[in-house]
């Protein structure tokens, strides 16, 4: 939720945000309405109740003669109040149902421009050059007994699979290794909910225009997470958390669905863009001050494991157009993915400055000791999609993979994964 003294304050910076998003400005004006009617109607409640109160006096300090005729004006009083009660309340609603349509202000020096207008920050690492023609990651998995499509779309429809034998242990030991590093890094782990309340998955900004991509259950009114983000952002929802002594830091592991809604025909092979996948997702309150740098901070540990896997990638700063209504900044880190000849994302990460904790209220004590609301930001630091990287990086002639250094004491030891005969 937008701040709305930075609203009154300065509208046309909030103007300029909507613009760099492609977005429709005229809801600012809109906004500025409904906040002049909701104040002056509070106003108007507030005086009341003022007047209420001060009538209650007169009423108790009355002569037994003179109380019918001031009870009879308190009780014309009191129905008022309730009626500007009410009016401040639908006041205060239509404000919150109109800033919610204003998505988080765009920081400073993020591209402007859709999907195609990223900046590319840097390159790292060389890209794998074969002297065979490359396999893709499908028919690497299928030659490995590490991927089953087939079997995953007769159980529960395309764009599911099942990850068997070296394929469940590559995933398990890549969530691992990452979720030691987060250690390292001073994370708390949590397991998380993969279903939420509808005001938690309102509250991260996941039900504005993506929400065709989100699994609902009507019957029980609750959402599947298409990211441990939205849990861990609701984990401290209404709450006032000490970040005085530096970021609070979660790893969230969950499974995540997706309903990849709008995509059809896109990635349909494998297990690139699939409605089911596994993530470790790191989560981060802390003062809006220390936002910019934590964001970097974020940034640098993904590309930590990134090299560790020996992959090939990028890193991108995402335009204002294709940010996510919750997000004054994503970057993008994207690896290489040879058979497709082109970067593919696999991991991003957000800074949400008070956007979310705005909508769900979750504050911090400032130094004058006053609430505020609390900065938070997300990244992925491992999930599925990687292994797709993995095999077609490190694959050899013979269809086996050489497994990164990094991932070896995970998998017992193992240093190539091989073909099964026959597969």
């Amino acid at each position: 939720m937008i701040d709305p003294v930075l609203l009154r304050n300065d509208p046309e910076a909030v103007k300029r945000s909507q613009r760099a998003r492609g977005n429709d400005e005229a809801v600012v004006d809109e906004a500025l309405a409904a906040d002049a009617s909701r104040r002056a109607a509070l106003g108007e409640f507030e005086s009341l109740r003022a007047e209420q109160n001060e009538f209650g006096k007169q009423v108790k300090a009355a002569s037994k003669e003179e109380k019918p005729e001031l009870i009879k004006r308190a009780q014309q009083l009191a129905a008022s109040v309730k009626a500007a009660d009410a009016r401040a309340k639908a006041a205060e609603a239509e404000f919150e149902a109109v800033s919610l349509r204003i998505e988080n202000l765009v920081i400073e020096g993020v591209p402007s421009g859709g999907e195609e207008n990223f900046v590319t920050l840097r390159e790292v690492g060389e890209r794998p050059d074969f002297d065979f023609e490359p396999r893709d990651h499908l028919e690497l998995g299928e030659m490995l007994g590490a991927i089953d499509m087939e079997r995953g779309a007769k159980v529960s429809g395309a764009r599911f699979y099942f990850l068997r034998g070296v394929g469940a242990r590559l995933e398990l030991a890549l969530m691992n290794l990452a979720l030691d590093r987060a250690l390292h890094h001073g994370f708390t782990p949590l397991i998380t909910p993969t279903l939420v309340k509808p005001e938690i998955m309102q509250g991260t900004g996941f039900l504005g225009e993506h929400a065709d991509e989100v699994y609902h259950l009507p019957a029980q009114d609750l959402f599947l997470t298409g990211t441990s983000e939205v849990a861990l952002a609701g984990y401290h929802a209404d709450e006032i958390i000490d970040v005085s002594g530096g970021p609070i830091r979660y790893a969230g592991w969950s499974t995540c669905y997706r309903s990849e809604a709008g995509s059809h025909g896109k990635d349909t092979r494998g297990i690139l863009r699939v409605h089911q996948f596994n993530k470790l997702e790191m989560f981060v309150y802390t003062d809006p001050a220390e936002a910019e740098t934590e964001h970097e901070r974020l940034v640098g540990w993904q590309e930590e494991i990134l090299q560790a896997l020996g992959l090939h990638y990028r890193v991108i700063d995402v335009a204002a157009g294709d940010l996510g209504s919750s997000a004054a900044r994503k970057f993008d880190i994207e690896a290489w993915v040879p058979t497709q000849d082109a970067y593919r994302e696999l991991t991003s990460t957000s800074n949400c400055t008070t956007y979310q904790s705005r909508r769900l209220s979750t504050r911090y004590r400032t130094e004058s000791g006053k609430t505020a609301a609390v900065a938070t930001l997300n990244g992925t630091l491992a999930t599925t999609r990687w292994i797709v990287a993995i095999l077609e990086t490190h694959q050899q002639a013979d269809g086996s993979v050489i497994v990164p250094e990094a991932l070896r004491p995970y998998l017992g030891g193992l240093d190539v994964l091989t073909p099964i005969a026959g597969a």
